[in-house]
């Protein structure tokens, strides 16, 4: 029986299970773990969506490394308005440091392309990005993502951070939205 769950108006099928997303995470980690043997990072999760990732993120990892959110958004309802606004800001220090930007999902990539010169204004010493889900298909900026969990069509999705007016956060799942 297909799993369902509907969110407001929207009716939505499961798309990855809880299991293949934490298995998606332990491979970003792993991945982290190597490249930054030595180093302490500073991880800085794009809030709101990445706080499930960013969480399972950060119990994976086998160095030393510190944390510290942003918030931005450029989401309502399904579609990106293609508007960033950085609510709360970097507040840390970050010349020198070696930053990784931790995002749920990159799809146009006009969240990044807003932040990024923020960080590069700080100069550090590398700054990388790890996103869970990465929408190829739907990037409309040059934006390289270091460290990436799963590539996915472009399909609007909702689950493990993700939401739809607010709903959807909590859900283990990913599921995709089923067009009428």
């Amino acid at each position: 029986m297909e799993k369902l769950v509907r969110l407001n108006d929207r009716n939505f099928r499961l798309y990855k299970s809880e299991s293949e997303i934490l298995s998606a995470v332990r491979n970003v980690a792993h991945q982290i773990n190597e490249d930054y043997i030595g180093k302490r990072p500073l991880l800085v999760p794009v809030l709101n969506g990445s706080f499930m990732f960013a969480s399972d993120l950060i119990k994976e990892l086998m160095l030393d490394c510190e944390l510290c959110f942003i918030k931005a958004a450029s989401y309502e309802g399904m579609n990106s308005q293609g508007k960033v606004t950085t609510v709360i800001g970097l507040n840390e220090n970050i010349e020198g440091r070696h930053i990784i930007i931790i995002e749920d999902i990159v799809d146009t990539g006009n969240t990044l392309a807003k932040i990024l010169p923020l960080f590069r204004e700080g100069k550090p010493a590398s700054l990388k990005i790890a996103s869970l889900l990465l929408k190829p298909l739907a990037l409309q900026t040059d934006i390289t993502v270091d460290y990436v969990g799963m590539e996915i069509p472009n399909e609007f999705i909702v689950g493990y951070g993700l939401d739809y007016d607010g709903l959807g956060r909590n859900l283990r799942d990913i599921y995709q939205v089923i067009e009428d």
